[in-house]
């Protein structure tokens, strides 16, 4: 009889949370296959009964010191949680979005457990609900643990829109009047900063379906449109076109994207016939 509710139980869940019940699956298989981390992935999944509990944790647990503990931390997040309950369905996007686009994750389970891109992500989203119900001070701190511990720097005020996924996060600065919309891809040593001194709304806007390449540089209260790509290294300082390729220092525009969402793709490449026919 308990195997049996044990499996109606693992359908329901499977149902209702897939992804929830695809990581206890994968977690249960690494305590069979290496039973040396077998504590860890118990503790971090296997004790908890819903996802949001087991990213409290994990996060927590890297972010408390001996300023503020990993304890208060998780209760942040329960009050978060509690005040919005779509915080959940956000956290269960950007790992379904880290899955799909980084071809190193092969399971559903090593965004929760190792990437810290993911954990800066959902470190952020906490600081940012902190930062809207006015607890500035927290959100400001947990900015400067993420940066401290996942070498990603975004501001507090910065509204993140569904399905983010930042791509290995060091170097990542985003300043405070910057948007990201929902579908954005970013990678390492992104910048998305202001120009002078000016306490004004300053910083870029990145609307859906973005792909940010690595090293890139975007400057100013600029929109860059949905679904264009940003090249490697660029240095952006114009507003950028909707489905639009922009490369270079100065960035300008060297292709189009299609129609499909390029922050999706993930397709860093730039079309040489497009390339060449913006040179001529």
């Amino acid at each position: 009889m308990s195997a049996e509710l044990d499996r109606s139980a693992g359908e329901q869940l499977r149902k209702v949370d897939p992804i929830w019940f695809n990581i206890r699956r994968e977690a249960s298989e690494i305590i069979v296959s290496d039973p040396a981390v077998a504590s860890f992935v118990y503790a971090t999944v296997l004790n908890h009964d819903r996802l949001e509990h087991a990213i409290f944790d994990r996060i927590a647990g890297r972010l408390g010191d001996s300023v503020i503990s990993a304890e208060t931390i998780r209760r942040a997040f329960e009050e978060a949680l509690h005040d919005d309950s779509e915080l959940g369905t956000l956290m269960r996007c950007d790992i379904a979005a880290t899955f799909d686009r980084d071809p190193v994750c092969e399971r559903l389970i090593e965004p929760l457990l190792y990437f810290k891109g993911y954990h800066a992500i959902q470190t952020h989203r906490l600081a940012h609900a902190l930062w809207k119900s006015g607890r500035r001070d927290f959100a400001l701190y947990l900015q400067s643990r993420s940066s401290a511990v996942f070498q990603a720097d975004i501001h507090p005020a910065v509204p993140i829109g569904t399905g983010m996924f930042l791509d290995h996060a060091t170097g990542v600065v985003i300043g405070a009047t910057a948007v990201i919309e929902d579908h954005v891809s970013m990678l390492q040593g992104v910048t998305l900063g202001g120009t002078g001194k000016s306490v004004d709304d300053r910083h870029p806007k990145v609307r859906h379906g973005v792909l940010i390449g690595a090293g890139a540089t975007i400057l100013g209260n600029i929109e860059i449109g949905e679904c264009s790509k940003i090249a490697a290294g660029s240095v952006v300082l114009h507003p950028v076109a909707a489905h639009t390729t922009v490369a270079g220092v100065p960035a300008r525009p060297v292709g189009r994207t299609g129609q499909g969402e390029p922050s999706i793709d993930m397709d860093q490449t730039i079309d040489a016939a497009d390339a060449g026919a913006n040179e001529d």
